[in-house]
Protein backbone atom coordinates (compact mmCIF):
# COMPACT_ATOMS: atom_id res chain seq x y z
CA UNK A 1 0.00 0.00 0.00
CA UNK A 2 1.66 3.38 -0.49
CA UNK A 3 1.41 5.71 1.96
CA UNK A 4 1.94 9.46 2.84
CA UNK A 5 2.36 11.74 5.64
CA UNK A 6 1.19 15.06 5.26
CA UNK A 7 1.99 18.00 7.32
CA UNK A 8 -0.52 20.43 7.76
CA UNK A 9 0.07 24.11 9.36
CA UNK A 10 -1.66 27.65 8.88
CA UNK A 11 0.43 28.86 6.63
CA UNK A 12 2.40 32.42 5.93
CA UNK A 13 3.21 35.30 2.86
CA UNK A 14 5.89 33.88 0.65
CA UNK A 15 6.29 37.08 -0.93
CA UNK A 16 4.75 40.80 0.47
CA UNK A 17 1.95 40.13 -2.55
CA UNK A 18 0.37 37.16 -0.70
CA UNK A 19 -0.04 39.02 3.04
CA UNK A 20 -3.56 40.54 1.35
CA UNK A 21 -4.24 36.26 0.34
CA UNK A 22 -2.92 35.36 3.74
CA UNK A 23 -5.32 38.15 5.27
CA UNK A 24 -8.46 37.53 3.77
CA UNK A 25 -8.35 33.64 3.70
CA UNK A 26 -8.20 33.55 7.17
CA UNK A 27 -10.55 36.10 8.03
CA UNK A 28 -12.93 34.11 6.09
CA UNK A 29 -12.59 30.94 7.66
CA UNK A 30 -15.32 30.15 9.50
CA UNK A 31 -13.29 28.71 11.96
CA UNK A 32 -11.72 31.94 12.82
CA UNK A 33 -14.78 34.39 12.34
CA UNK A 34 -17.87 32.40 14.21
CA UNK A 35 -20.40 34.63 13.17
CA UNK A 36 -23.12 32.25 11.44
CA UNK A 37 -24.24 35.07 8.49
CA UNK A 38 -21.22 34.08 5.74
CA UNK A 39 -22.29 37.50 4.21
CA UNK A 40 -21.42 39.37 7.34
CA UNK A 41 -18.30 37.10 7.92
CA UNK A 42 -16.66 38.49 3.93
CA UNK A 43 -17.70 41.75 5.75
CA UNK A 44 -15.59 41.31 8.74
CA UNK A 45 -12.51 39.80 6.54
CA UNK A 46 -12.74 42.53 4.02
CA UNK A 47 -12.52 44.80 6.68
CA UNK A 48 -9.65 43.37 9.01
CA UNK A 49 -7.86 42.84 5.31
CA UNK A 50 -7.98 46.37 4.37
CA UNK A 51 -6.97 47.87 7.66
CA UNK A 52 -4.07 45.35 8.22
CA UNK A 53 -2.32 44.62 4.83
CA UNK A 54 -0.16 47.81 4.65
CA UNK A 55 0.86 47.50 8.42
CA UNK A 56 1.41 43.72 8.36
CA UNK A 57 3.57 44.06 4.91
CA UNK A 58 6.00 46.26 6.82
CA UNK A 59 5.80 44.08 9.42
CA UNK A 60 7.18 40.78 6.76
CA UNK A 61 9.68 43.17 5.45
CA UNK A 62 11.49 43.12 8.72
CA UNK A 63 11.43 39.12 7.75
CA UNK A 64 12.57 39.57 4.58
CA UNK A 65 9.76 40.04 2.90
CA UNK A 66 7.76 36.58 3.81
CA UNK A 67 7.38 34.09 6.84
CA UNK A 68 9.77 31.70 7.53
CA UNK A 69 7.37 29.38 7.93
CA UNK A 70 7.34 27.37 4.79
CA UNK A 71 10.90 27.37 4.36
CA UNK A 72 11.27 25.71 7.79
CA UNK A 73 8.68 23.45 6.83
CA UNK A 74 10.55 22.34 3.47
CA UNK A 75 13.47 21.55 5.98
CA UNK A 76 11.46 19.88 8.08
CA UNK A 77 9.88 17.43 5.59
CA UNK A 78 13.50 16.72 3.72
CA UNK A 79 14.81 15.70 6.88
CA UNK A 80 11.41 13.47 7.41
CA UNK A 81 11.63 12.16 4.11
CA UNK A 82 15.10 10.41 4.47
CA UNK A 83 14.32 9.05 7.87
CA UNK A 84 10.79 7.99 6.53
CA UNK A 85 11.84 6.37 3.09
CA UNK A 86 8.35 4.43 3.22
CA UNK A 87 6.56 7.17 2.87
CA UNK A 88 5.79 9.99 0.47
CA UNK A 89 6.46 13.11 3.09
CA UNK A 90 4.92 16.63 1.54
CA UNK A 91 2.79 19.83 3.53
CA UNK A 92 -0.31 21.92 2.54
CA UNK A 93 -1.13 25.13 4.27
CA UNK A 94 -4.37 26.82 5.21
CA UNK A 95 -4.47 30.42 3.94
CA UNK A 96 -1.10 30.48 1.75
CA UNK A 97 0.50 28.39 -0.70
CA UNK A 98 1.62 25.40 -1.27
CA UNK A 99 -2.50 24.72 -0.97
CA UNK A 100 -4.28 21.23 -0.17
CA UNK A 101 -5.71 20.81 -3.83
CA UNK A 102 -2.16 20.84 -5.39
CA UNK A 103 -0.93 18.55 -2.61
CA UNK A 104 -3.49 15.79 -3.44
CA UNK A 105 -3.71 15.97 -7.45
CA UNK A 106 0.79 14.66 -6.50
CA UNK A 107 -0.94 12.21 -4.18
CA UNK A 108 -3.41 10.97 -6.78
CA UNK A 109 -0.73 10.58 -9.23
CA UNK A 110 1.32 9.41 -6.62
CA UNK A 111 -1.42 6.16 -5.97
CA UNK A 112 -1.52 7.06 -2.91
CA UNK A 113 -3.88 4.98 -0.59
CA UNK A 114 -3.44 5.67 2.82
CA UNK A 115 -2.71 9.21 4.34
CA UNK A 116 -1.65 10.31 7.79
CA UNK A 117 -2.80 13.56 8.50
CA UNK A 118 -0.41 15.72 10.97
CA UNK A 119 -1.41 19.47 11.67
CA UNK A 120 1.57 20.46 13.50
CA UNK A 121 -0.25 22.14 16.02
CA UNK A 122 0.57 20.62 19.52
CA UNK A 123 -2.85 21.29 20.83
CA UNK A 124 -6.50 20.62 19.47
CA UNK A 125 -8.28 23.70 18.57
CA UNK A 126 -11.39 24.46 16.12
CA UNK A 127 -9.05 27.52 15.07
CA UNK A 128 -6.69 25.65 13.90
CA UNK A 129 -6.35 21.74 13.95
CA UNK A 130 -10.69 21.39 12.97
CA UNK A 131 -10.18 23.82 10.03
CA UNK A 132 -6.87 22.52 8.93
CA UNK A 133 -8.11 19.22 8.69
CA UNK A 134 -11.91 19.96 7.46
CA UNK A 135 -9.75 22.04 4.81
CA UNK A 136 -7.74 18.84 3.49
CA UNK A 137 -10.47 16.53 3.83
CA UNK A 138 -13.47 19.14 1.78
CA UNK A 139 -10.79 19.42 -0.80
CA UNK A 140 -9.72 15.42 -1.11
CA UNK A 141 -13.69 14.67 -1.16
CA UNK A 142 -14.21 17.86 -4.48
CA UNK A 143 -11.05 16.01 -6.06
CA UNK A 144 -12.56 12.21 -5.32
CA UNK A 145 -9.50 11.45 -3.72
CA UNK A 146 -10.55 8.22 -1.52
CA UNK A 147 -7.63 7.17 -0.01
CA UNK A 148 -8.12 6.38 3.84
CA UNK A 149 -6.75 9.05 5.69
CA UNK A 150 -5.68 8.62 9.58
CA UNK A 151 -5.54 12.19 11.98
CA UNK A 152 -3.05 12.84 14.50
CA UNK A 153 -5.24 15.99 15.98
CA UNK A 154 -2.82 16.82 19.54
CA UNK A 155 0.79 15.62 20.62
CA UNK A 156 1.28 18.00 23.53
CA UNK A 157 1.21 15.14 26.24
CA UNK A 158 3.59 13.46 24.28
CA UNK A 159 6.88 12.77 26.26
CA UNK A 160 9.51 12.78 23.15
CA UNK A 161 8.05 16.46 22.18
CA UNK A 162 8.03 17.61 25.74
CA UNK A 163 11.82 16.76 26.33
CA UNK A 164 12.31 18.01 22.89
CA UNK A 165 11.12 21.66 24.50
CA UNK A 166 13.32 21.44 27.43
CA UNK A 167 16.17 20.70 25.08
CA UNK A 168 15.25 24.11 23.02
CA UNK A 169 14.51 25.83 26.92
CA UNK A 170 18.20 24.90 27.76
CA UNK A 171 19.81 25.74 24.82
CA UNK A 172 18.16 29.55 24.45
CA UNK A 173 19.33 29.43 28.62
CA UNK A 174 23.08 29.14 27.80
CA UNK A 175 24.90 30.17 30.41
CA UNK A 176 22.34 31.81 32.34
CA UNK A 177 21.56 31.07 35.60
CA UNK A 178 17.72 29.75 35.53
CA UNK A 179 17.00 30.51 39.01
CA UNK A 180 17.53 34.01 38.64
CA UNK A 181 15.48 34.43 35.26
CA UNK A 182 11.69 34.28 34.66
CA UNK A 183 10.33 31.74 32.48
CA UNK A 184 7.31 32.71 30.47
CA UNK A 185 5.47 30.33 28.18
CA UNK A 186 3.86 31.96 25.07
CA UNK A 187 0.69 30.56 23.72
CA UNK A 188 -0.92 32.11 20.65
CA UNK A 189 -4.36 33.87 22.18
CA UNK A 190 -8.16 33.23 21.08
CA UNK A 191 -11.61 35.07 22.40
CA UNK A 192 -12.81 34.05 25.49
CA UNK A 193 -16.03 33.73 23.12
CA UNK A 194 -14.33 30.57 21.42
CA UNK A 195 -12.91 28.96 24.26
CA UNK A 196 -16.52 29.32 26.11
CA UNK A 197 -17.88 27.51 23.21
CA UNK A 198 -15.69 24.27 24.23
CA UNK A 199 -12.93 24.62 22.84
CA UNK A 200 -10.22 22.70 24.56
CA UNK A 201 -7.54 24.56 23.19
CA UNK A 202 -6.94 26.75 26.82
CA UNK A 203 -7.39 23.52 29.11
CA UNK A 204 -4.67 21.90 26.88
CA UNK A 205 -2.07 24.86 27.12
CA UNK A 206 -1.98 24.89 30.99
CA UNK A 207 -1.38 20.98 31.35
CA UNK A 208 0.91 21.38 28.94
CA UNK A 209 2.64 23.93 30.50
CA UNK A 210 2.83 21.98 34.02
CA UNK A 211 3.92 18.68 31.92
CA UNK A 212 6.96 20.61 30.81
CA UNK A 213 7.43 22.40 33.92
CA UNK A 214 7.20 18.49 35.58
CA UNK A 215 10.19 17.37 33.01
CA UNK A 216 12.13 20.66 33.45
CA UNK A 217 12.31 20.05 37.27
CA UNK A 218 12.95 16.39 36.98
CA UNK A 219 15.64 17.51 35.45
CA UNK A 220 17.48 19.98 37.78
CA UNK A 221 16.38 23.08 36.30
CA UNK A 222 14.98 25.43 38.46
CA UNK A 223 13.54 28.98 37.13
CA UNK A 224 12.70 31.68 39.71
CA UNK A 225 8.82 31.53 38.34
CA UNK A 226 7.02 30.24 35.58
CA UNK A 227 4.45 31.78 33.66
CA UNK A 228 1.90 31.78 31.49
CA UNK A 229 0.67 34.75 28.70
CA UNK A 230 -0.75 35.32 25.36
CA UNK A 231 0.01 36.62 22.68
CA UNK A 232 -1.03 37.82 19.07
CA UNK A 233 -4.68 38.84 19.82
CA UNK A 234 -6.76 41.33 17.48
CA UNK A 235 -10.13 43.20 17.52
CA UNK A 236 -12.04 44.83 20.23
CA UNK A 237 -13.22 41.04 21.81
CA UNK A 238 -12.36 39.80 24.93
CA UNK A 239 -9.18 37.13 24.57
CA UNK A 240 -7.42 35.04 26.71
CA UNK A 241 -5.55 36.91 29.79
CA UNK A 242 -2.63 37.75 30.78
CA UNK A 243 -1.58 39.00 27.66
CA UNK A 244 2.65 39.20 26.68
CA UNK A 245 2.07 42.88 27.51
CA UNK A 246 0.95 43.07 30.98
CA UNK A 247 3.16 39.96 31.87
CA UNK A 248 6.05 41.60 31.39
CA UNK A 249 4.58 45.07 32.62
CA UNK A 250 4.27 43.37 35.95
CA UNK A 251 7.69 41.28 36.33
CA UNK A 252 9.51 43.01 38.93
CA UNK A 253 12.28 40.43 37.82
CA UNK A 254 13.86 41.98 34.73
CA UNK A 255 15.18 38.39 33.12
CA UNK A 256 12.89 36.80 30.89
CA UNK A 257 13.32 33.48 28.85
CA UNK A 258 10.40 33.22 26.49
CA UNK A 259 8.80 29.92 25.34
CA UNK A 260 6.44 29.74 22.22
CA UNK A 261 4.54 26.74 23.68
CA UNK A 262 1.96 26.84 21.11
CA UNK A 263 3.72 26.60 18.01
CA UNK A 264 5.91 24.07 16.58
CA UNK A 265 7.41 26.04 13.51
CA UNK A 266 8.97 29.38 13.80
CA UNK A 267 6.77 32.00 11.71
CA UNK A 268 6.14 35.67 11.89
CA UNK A 269 4.35 35.66 16.14
CA UNK A 270 8.12 33.97 17.44
CA UNK A 271 10.36 36.25 14.72
CA UNK A 272 8.79 39.13 14.86
CA UNK A 273 6.27 39.15 17.46
CA UNK A 274 8.16 37.91 20.34
CA UNK A 275 12.27 38.64 19.02
CA UNK A 276 11.24 41.89 17.86
CA UNK A 277 7.93 43.71 19.44
CA UNK A 278 7.87 41.74 22.69
CA UNK A 279 11.78 42.57 22.42
CA UNK A 280 11.33 46.21 22.17
CA UNK A 281 8.80 46.28 24.98
CA UNK A 282 11.18 44.29 27.27
CA UNK A 283 13.94 46.94 26.61
CA UNK A 284 11.57 50.05 27.50
CA UNK A 285 10.69 48.00 30.29
CA UNK A 286 14.28 47.92 31.44
CA UNK A 287 14.90 43.99 31.25
CA UNK A 288 18.31 43.39 31.90
CA UNK A 289 18.04 39.45 29.30
CA UNK A 290 14.83 39.04 27.10
CA UNK A 291 15.70 35.54 25.46
CA UNK A 292 12.93 33.59 23.08
CA UNK A 293 13.44 29.81 22.99
CA UNK A 294 13.64 28.58 19.00
CA UNK A 295 10.59 26.14 18.17
CA UNK A 296 11.47 22.61 17.52
CA UNK A 297 11.69 23.63 13.51
CA UNK A 298 13.52 20.42 11.94
CA UNK A 299 15.58 19.70 15.12
CA UNK A 300 16.52 16.15 14.44
CA UNK A 301 14.43 15.03 17.87
CA UNK A 302 11.56 16.46 16.28
CA UNK A 303 12.30 14.35 13.51
CA UNK A 304 12.54 11.57 15.68
CA UNK A 305 9.23 12.50 17.71
CA UNK A 306 7.07 12.66 14.41
CA UNK A 307 8.53 9.25 13.61
CA UNK A 308 7.08 8.19 16.99
CA UNK A 309 3.63 10.01 16.79
CA UNK A 310 3.08 7.61 13.04
CA UNK A 311 4.11 4.58 14.44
Amino acid sequence: MQKALVLLNMGGPNNLDEVKVFLSNMFNDANIITVKSALLRRFIAFMITSTRTKKAQANYAKLGGKSPLVGYTKHLVAKLQSALPALHVNFAMRYTPPFCDALIEELKAKGIEEVILLPLYPHYSTTTTKSSVEDFMKVAKALDFKARIRVIDRFFENERYNRLLVKKIKEALGANDPTQMELIFSAHSLPQEIIANGDPYQREITLHVKLVEQLLHEEGVQFKEVHLAYQSKLGPVKWLEPSMEEKLSTLENKNALIVPISFTIDNSETEFELSMEYAELAHRLGFERYIVAKCPNDDEAFVECIKGLID
